[in-house]
C-alpha cells in the first residue's frame, strides 16, 4: 500500500525544528557531552581573551556571543537534529507506505575507528562495533529495502510477516523511485524501529488511523445462507 501525501502534511510529519524525541536521539554519550562542554569552555576563554585584547564597546554583542558559547553543550543537539531533519525535507515528494517484514536478523557493524597509543607508545586502531537489528521489508508491488537500527530488548518481538508502516521519500511525483524511508512503525507491537526518529509520531499515528478508516472493507467471505427446506415427516417406508 502506497498513498501519496501533500507537501503540507509532509512538513507536519517531518518538522524543521527538532522535537523532544529527536533532541534526545542526538544527545549522545558521556564522551559526546564532555566534548561539547570542552567546546563551550574553549569558546568562553576565547571570548575573554578577545575582550582583554580589544577593549571597547559592543557590550551587547559580547554578551550574546558569550551566551552562545557558554550554552553550546545544551543547544548543539537541537542544531544537529534540525540539520538531520533538513536532509529528509529536501525530498520533493513523500508517501505513506504499508508493507510487511520479510526477514529479521542481527548483525555486528563497525561504527567508527579511533586511534590511540598503547603503553609502549605504539599507535593502535580501536574498532567500535555495535549490534544492530536488520529488517528486510517489502510489499506485493516488488518494493523491498533494508532498515537498520541499534539493537534493543524490545526488538525480540519482531517477526517476519508483521505489518510495518513508514514514510517514503522520492523526487518523482508518482513515487516510482523511492530514495529513502523514515523510521518504521510496527502497529501490532506499537513499536518504533529506526536509526533516527525523523517523524512526528503523534501525527503519523493519526494519519495511519485516518487511512485505515478510509480503506475499503475486506470482501465478505462468509458462506452464503442456506435456503429454507421443509422437513418431510418420515414414513414407515423410509424407516425400512
Amino acid at each position: 500500500m502506497l498513498v501519496p501525501i501533500t507537501r503540507e502534511k509532509f512538513e507536519q510529519l517531518v518538522p524543521a525544528i527538532a522535537t523532544g524525541a529527536q533532541y534526545a536521539a542526538v544527545w549522545g554519550s558521556i564522551q559526546d557531552i564532555v566534548r561539547r562542554v570542552l567546546i563551550s569552555v574553549i569558546g568562553m576563554v576565547a571570548l575573554l581573551l578577545l575582550n582583554v585584547l580589544f577593549q571597547g564597546g559592543a557590550g551587547g554583542l559580547k554578551f550574546f556571543l558569550g551566551i552562545i558559547a557558554g550554552l553550546y553543550w545544551l543547544w548543539a543537539p537541537v542544531y544537529w537534529a534540525s540539520l538531520r531533519n533538513s536532509k529528509y525535507r529536501r525530498w520533493k515528494y513523500s508517501g505513506f507506505w504499508r508493507g510487511r517484514i520479510l526477514d529479521v536478523f542481527i548483525s555486528e557493524d563497525l561504527i567508527r575507528e579511533e586511534e590511540t597509543f598503547n603503553q609502549r607508545g605504539e599507535l593502535v586502531i580501536v574498532e567500535n562495533r555495535e549490534r544492530r537489528i536488520n529488517l528486510d521489508i517489502g510489499d506485493r508491488s516488488g518494493f523491498r529495502t533494508l532498515v537498520q537500527a541499534p539493537l534493543r530488548r524490545s526488538h525480540k518481538l519482531l517477526k517476519p510477516g508483521q505489518k510495518v508502516e513508514c514514510l517514503v521519500f522520492s523526487n518523482q511525483a508518482d513515487l516510482s523511485e523511492i530514495k529513502e524511508v523514515s523510521d518504521l512503525h510496527i502497529p501490532s507491537q506499537n513499536l518504533w524501529v529506526g536509526e533516527y526518529p525523523c517523524l512526528r509520531r503523534d501525527f503519523f499515528l493519526s494519519l495511519s488511523a485516518d487511512l485505515r478508516r478510509q480503506a475499503p472493507p475486506p470482501p465478505d467471505r462468509r458462506r452464503p445462507p442456506m435456503r429454507d427446506r421443509a422437513i418431510r415427516p418420515r414414513s414407515r417406508r423410509d424407516e425400512r
